[in-house]
């Protein structure tokens, strides 16, 4: 079923109306290491983690392209905040392949909230009636407002009791307090994600809480024909854009109050910084139009078509990673534009400085990705998932 454009418009207006709220905040969501209890608890009241939730399950299953712009303007208060709406968002893709009661189990809760992280070591072994599962988990952003885990056991660290019936990884949903949370995010860069580390010491996990990554969903809407990394990977592409962007207009707004040691003069003044402005907005408004312009178009073809053909999935994972990679750069421009006094803690442009560098870290931001598109277009087989 269709979202209604009230819906959209609603969204989008709701995170610019938070926007004030998650900036203020940032600094407590930067000490503490995870969103503000009060932003988390905003972000949850209004939905937004519901967004890519089916309609069948009293979601709100809106739009893709729409949902990127509210990721991006998130972003721009804060990176943390983007990131975890993001990842906490996109997690709820999984919804549809997960046994219908299962699903209705979990988002009947509206304050239903989904982490997950890539597998250190895991261990599954079949028991009655489900799986026991050992192991440990890292990267899960967003689990200090999460209630529900996703765990991932790759194919091949599935025992072979199970080969013969595992298709593919195996991914497990558990509630939070059965796993452990870990402490090991010592970074300096997106530390409000508080993306922790999690334990799991033989569990039971019911085969009703499990699914495999190539399940087919049971619900028929474009959202889930998409591949979830594609939309993982733009969203984080949205995040560094939203970062961006803030540290562009950071820099305008110095340009235009602050006057240029020894010289008496605005830097707005000096061709210099206009050019380094000029320059940076051009390269934020490519990188911004590359993305939203390949969006787009992956979004009409599976509304259309209800699939994908290679070079869409592409162009879309390449418009991503250069999101990422050009957000950076914009970022660097804009905390070299503002001088010395960027360097210090209580000046915001150190933390989206800090945000964009390590978002260009993450696998999703990887120089390969660049190189797999390369081989498409020079006529190769591409490597690598699209």
């Amino acid at each position: 079923m269709a979202v209604g454009q009230g819906e959209v418009t609603s969204f989008l207006e709701a995170a610019r109306r938070l926007q004030p709220l998650v900036r203020e905040s940032a600094g407590e969501g930067n000490l503490h290491r995870e969103l503000s209890k009060e932003v988390a608890e905003a972000i949850v009241d209004a939905g937004f983690f519901r967004m890519l939730v089916p309609r069948a399950l009293g979601g709100y299953e809106i739009p893709y392209p729409d949902y990127l712009n509210v990721v991006q303007t998130f972003a721009e208060a804060d990176g943390s905040t983007g990131w975890c709406v993001n990842q906490n968002t996109v997690l709820a893709l999984q919804a549809p392949k997960l046994p219908e009661p299962t699903a209705r189990e979990i988002w009947s809760d509206e304050r239903a909230v989904l982490a997950n992280g890539p597998p250190i070591e895991a261990d599954v072994f079949p028991a009655d009636g489900g799986y026991r599962l050992t192991g440990s988990w890292r990267f899960s952003s967003g689990c200090h407002h999460a209630n529900w885990m996703i765990a991932l056991v790759p194919k091949n660290k599935i025992g072979a009791r199970m080969r013969s019936r595992s298709p593919d990884d195996l991914l497990l949903v558990m509630r939070k307090e059965q796993v452990k949370l870990v402490d090991v995010w010592d970074v300096n860069g997106l530390r409000g994600t508080g993306s922790f580390n999690f334990e799991i010491d033989d569990l039971f996990v019911p085969e009703s809480h499990t699914f495999f990554w190539s399940t087919k969903p049971w619900d028929s809407g474009p959202l889930y024909a998409m591949p979830m990394t594609l939309i993982f990977s733009s969203g984080f592409g949205c995040v560094a854009l939203g970062v961006a962007r803030s540290a562009l207009n950071a820099a305008i707004e110095l340009g235009i109050r602050k006057r240029a040691e020894r010289e008496g003069s605005l830097l707005r003044d000096k061709s210099t910084f206009q050019q380094s402005i000029g320059r940076a907005e051009a390269t934020w408004r490519s990188a911004r139009a590359f993305l939203f312009g390949a969006a787009e178009r992956v979004w009409e073809s599976v509304c259309s078509k209800g699939s994908l053909a290679l070079d869409e999935r592409i162009k879309l994972r390449l418009a991503s990673t250069h999101a990422i990679r050009a957000g950076a750069q914009v970022t660097d421009m804009a905390y070299n534009l503002c001088g010395s006094d960027s360097i210090f803690e209580r000046n915001p442009i150190q933390r989206r400085f800090q945000d964009s560098h390590v978002i260009t870290q993450q696998i999703q931001g990887r120089l390969e990705h660049y190189e797999k598109a390369g081989q498409f277009f020079l006529g190769m087989e591409p490597e690598g998932e699209f």
